[in-house]
């Protein structure tokens, strides 16, 4: 099954960008998985199994090394790829 998710991260910090930038590009590194970036959010795109379980991996990494950071996750079922809001 197919899956896109919407993800915003706010580490609570004063260096902020780099843990973001460091979390889009292990996302980014996924076996087919498709990220897009806006000013917003960063929207992942593949397969279910695959996508949700390297998901949990850098989100634990994530609050392992920087512990108040929030996470707003959204997900829906299908490849919303492409599609418009």
């Amino acid at each position: 099954m197919q899956v896109s998710i919407d993800i915003s991260m706010y580490p609570l910090e004063r260096a902020y960008r780099e843990p973001i930038l460091a979390f889009i590009d292990r996302l980014a590194a996924i076996p087919g998985v498709s990220v897009a970036r806006n000013d917003l959010a960063t929207q992942v795109f593949g397969d279910y199994d695959t996508v949700m379980g390297e998901l949990t991996d850098a989100v634990r990494e994530v609050l392992e090394a920087h512990r108040e950071t929030v996470f707003v996750i959204k997900l829906v079922g299908g490849n919303r790829q492409g599609h418009n809001a």
